[in-house]
């Protein structure tokens, strides 16, 4: 069937709506991680509580995100391109390469100008300032989701698995290095959520009168699998945070185990989990934005 104006329509809609949810959710999340002291300590424990076990995953956690350089962004950058353009899409190119280009900017722009007021909580890294958002999940997440659009849909489900899974593990891997605050890795999900919410906008701009949707590309099953799994590791995180939030406030480095081990594990859920939800839901949309054409 043909894409008229009131489906491409209804589409930008959403669009526009996903775009300021999660700009809405940016904000929350900036604002309750540097300008609280509960988050701010939220985030020291589970900054403190990556010590458990790092002996046995310091060796593959470097190795993850030392993969993620300048150098591997543009090559990342220059592949995708070169999918959509075999694909004989070149406005797809395009604005893949800006989806890339603008959420990484965004985020260098955003750590620079962003202030994180020091309440005392974390006097270790308190020199080093704001670290929201994490500049290597921002990375690793653009390239996932640039590649979920340029995919042609017979793969498409695989590659929104696999890259999700490896913006996933590489907004953990910050956790577990030290690197970042576990709100560092959920803001740049957020960020490049958003630049994909404009991409896609662009994308309706520029699409051909003769496209057409095909049902059978929409990979519903696909996307409600993995953004029910997303929210149900969200919920997770946020029932772990709230048994933290019942805890005296104490000092990182004076609590037990348990309640370290508690924050790390409900963290990484949460920045698992967010990274599944935001895949999923241009994995549910892409199908309308990157039709197929006829001739």
């Amino acid at each position: 069937m043909r894409v008229r104006a009131t489906a491409r329509g209804w589409t930008a809609v959403w669009l526009v709506v996903l775009a300021l949810a999660q700009t809405a959710a940016f904000l929350v999340v900036w604002r309750a991680a540097l300008h609280t002291e509960l988050g701010q300590w939220l985030d020291t424990v589970a900054l403190t509580g990556n010590q458990i076990g790092q002996d046995r995953i310091a060796e593959p956690v470097n190795r993850i995100l030392n993969t993620m350089s300048a150098l591997s962004l543009l090559a990342a950058t220059a592949m995708i391109g070169f999918i959509a353009l075999i694909r004989r899409r070149v406005a797809l190119a395009i604005t893949a390469t800006l989806l890339i280009a603008g959420a990484n900017v965004s985020t260098q722009l955003l750590k620079h100008f962003l202030a994180r007021p020091d309440f005392g909580i974390d006097p270790e890294r308190s020199a080093a300032g704001n670290s929201l958002p994490s500049g290597h999940t921002t990375v690793a997440a653009s390239v996932a989701l640039a590649l979920i659009l340029v995919l042609p849909p017979t793969v498409r489900v695989l590659g929104a698995y696999l890259g999700a899974a490896y913006a996933a593990v590489a907004g953990v891997a910050t956790l577990s290095a030290g690197w970042h605050r576990p709100s560092d890795a959920v803001a740049a999900f957020l960020v490049v959520g958003v630049w994909a919410a404009l991409a896609g906008l662009l994308l309706l701009v520029t699409q051909r009168e003769q496209a057409q949707v095909e049902p059978a590309d929409a990979h519903r099953v696909a996307a409600v699998v993995l953004g029910l799994g997303g929210a149900i590791a969200v919920v997770a995180s946020a029932l772990a945070l709230s048994w933290l939030v019942d805890l005296p406030q104490l000092d990182p480095d004076e609590m037990g185990r348990r309640s370290l081990f508690v924050g790390y594990a409900g963290s990484a859920a949460g920045i698992a989990g967010t990274m599944a939800v935001v895949a999923a839901l241009v994995l549910a949309v892409v199908h309308r934005l990157v039709p197929r054409v006829k001739g």
